[in-house]
């Protein structure tokens, strides 16, 4: 018999063993879990959602008051005594925290992994690493009430006319909140490109920095963007730290005005948790637009996954 033979005769026997089987079921269930998990979650939300929308509304079988799918989408009031659903104004202020956010955690981020790559000892970096990755494990609720006992004043030095509750403050927590997430994935990046690539640049007189730049980070660049989505989408879904800084009064505003960040205003999921502990009536109008904004949560934060997950296959190095 060839060792080829007796290899496939031994896996064979391994893959038939009551063991082998037993925890390849129990792997196997625990995908289907997470599979069914996800559907199950997406087909509530886009049941829920049907229910609050005119066009669809009579098809599940709801009987009184609907919204408009027109009003909902390009509508900039968001009034719930009133009646005035127009995602619009929700939709703008968490575009004012994701972006304020990338403003600081992506290149506090990307420097910082430069450094834990490249600069840092392996004693600094087995002590830096951890650390900051603590800061993953902070409760959200901690960060928001920093940001109002700490961040706002601080800023009240600079800007005074800024509010208690203001999009400044909101941005600057959520940034700080991202930027484990920035320098944790940037660096295993980093670290992935192989050492010949560095010790080429340094033969042709390169210095660390132009190493660093020039080359490390180009070569880990898919994974660097990866963890830019990743991060934004964490930003984007953040609840308890934007409902405690950044308001419960809705407003449209412009992101790209400067001005509007010190105002306060009300992302999407500080209008969930709004909505949930208010006195609205379940099964209601109100009740069921919780849906459709998490809706739209879930489609923009699925857009920018697949956004992620195109470019770091597109620009994956392979070494």
């Amino acid at each position: 018999m060839s060792t080829d033979d007796l290899e496939t005769d031994l896996t064979r026997n391994t893959e038939n063993s009551p063991r082998e089987l037993l925890t390849r079921s129990f792997f196997f269930l625990c995908a289907a879990l997470s599979v069914v998990t996800t559907l199950s979650i997406v087909g509530l939300l886009i049941t829920e959602a049907a229910k609050f929308f005119t066009l669809t509304a009579p098809l599940m079988g709801v009987a009184g008051e609907t919204a408009s799918i027109v009003d909902f989408l390009t509508g900039t009031t968001w009034q719930i005594h009133s009646q005035e659903f127009g995602v619009l104004a929700l939709v703008s202020a968490t575009l004012m925290v994701t972006i304020g956010s990338a403003v600081i955690a992506l290149p506090l981020g990307v420097a910082t992994a430069i450094y834990l790559s490249e600069y840092a000892s392996a004693q600094a970096r087995s002590i830096l690493k951890p650390a900051l990755e603590i800061l993953a494990g902070v409760p959200t609720v901690v960060y928001g009430f920093f940001a109002l006992i700490y961040i706002t004043p601080a800023l009240e030095v600079v800007f005074p006319g800024i509010g208690t509750f203001n999009m400044l403050s909101a941005s600057i927590v959520v940034g700080i909140m991202i930027i484990p997430m920035v320098a944790s994935i940037s660096e295993d990046a980093m670290s992935a490109v192989p050492d010949e690539l560095r010790q080429a640049g340094y033969g042709m007189g390169a210095t660390k920095f132009d190493v660093s730049t020039g080359i490390v980070v180009p070569a880990a660049l898919s994974g660097i963007f990866s963890s830019f989505i990743l991060a934004l989408s964490r930003a984007i879904g953040e609840t308890m730290a934007v409902t405690v800084a950044a308001g419960a009064q809705a407003k449209f505003l412009n992101p790209l005005n400067p001005a509007s960040y010190l105002e306060g205003a009300l992302p999407m999921t500080a209008a969930m948790v709004q909505l949930l502990t208010g006195d609205i009536t379940g099964g209601g109008l109100a009740y069921r637009s919780l849906f459709a904004i998490g809706l739209v949560l879930f489609v923009i934060t699925l857009i920018m996954n697949v956004i992620s997950d195109y470019v770091s296959r597109r620009y994956r190095e392979a070494y």
